[in-house]
């Protein structure tokens, strides 16, 4: 299997590199990597969009495009080049095994992202994250709706919470997670291949994760509303905040409350709780 690497070099990188992302995160890309010039998007060779990107200008900011083949068997050597620890405040770090310890920190999370999306260094895994630590997880079911890595699926483990499971439709993401959950000694959270359609055959969840993106949130929203107890909440991210209108919307009418949003530059999550209406 081939991958393409999308070099983007973005001018200036903040916030052209989100806006762009967020155009092409829907095309088949499956892992966005931040650098301090832009930031490299992966995708499946069969899945190459084919589209001219010159075509998508944009009057703050300029970019160009490189596009770089990359067997599967170099993956780790590209990501491993630039990926750095990321942090979320002193309360979490999440490394590689081949970062040294960070002292000072009260939580850590290794991972070896492979071929599957999510290395935490998006706004978005720090806005769930931060929106984790306040929340009160001890005994409860979580899920992690497309998992990735399994970062959110972990830490939920590390505050407390009694069962997680994770779901992803990408068989790369489910292995991965898998990999991850044991590497940070969590083996029993449970990792499954499947979409929202999984839910079914799951017992209701008191607290549900969900950092995917507007459109797949917006059409998924009724099945997290149908999975989760009275009073459980949902964490949804991997949107704007201009789109946190329309999401609302969408949630008031499934027996979801808006509670609170946390935005990190144009980046934004939002948490819900499910009325006792059926």
């Amino acid at each position: 299997m081939t991958y393409l690497a999308y070099h983007f070099t973005v001018t200036p990188p903040q916030p052209g590199s989100d806006i762009l992302i967020a155009h092409i995160s829907e095309m088949g890309f499956e892992s966005f990597d931040y650098s301090e010039t832009g930031f490299t998007a992966y995708i499946k060779k069969e899945l190459e969009p084919g589209i001219n990107f010159d075509d998508m200008m944009y009057e703050d900011f300029s970019y160009t495009c490189e596009i770089e083949k990359i067997p599967i068997t170099n993956w780790n050597a590209e990501w491993e080049k630039n990926f750095e620890p990321v942090f979320v405040e002193d309360l979490l770090v999440i490394r590689a095994p081949f970062h040294d310890k960070v002292p000072g920190v009260t939580h850590e999370i290794v991972i070896m992202p492979k071929m599957s999306f999510g290395t935490g260094h998006h706004q978005t895994t720090r806005l769930m994250c931060k929106e984790m630590f306040g929340a009160d997880l001890k005994e409860k079911n979580v899920l992690d709706m497309g998992c990735g890595t399994g970062i959110l699926a972990i830490l939920a483990k590390q505050l407390g919470a009694d069962q997680v499971t994770g779901i992803d439709i990408d068989e790369w993401s489910v292995e991965n997670s898998i990999e991850n959950c044991a590497v940070n000694h969590f083996p029993s959270i449970v990792i499954k291949k499947g979409d929202v359609n999984s839910l079914a055959k799951e017992n209701p969840f008191d607290l549900i994760l969900a950092n995917i993106n507007k459109n797949i949130l917006k059409a998924d929203i009724p099945y997290y509303s149908g999975s989760l107890n009275a009073g459980g909440r949902l964490l949804l991210s991997g949107f704007f905040t201009t789109d946190a209108g329309e999401l609302k919307e969408v949630a008031g009418k499934n027996n979801l409350r808006y509670i609170s949003m946390r935005n990190e530059n144009e980046w934004a999550m939002m948490v819900f709780e499910k009325t006792n209406n059926a």
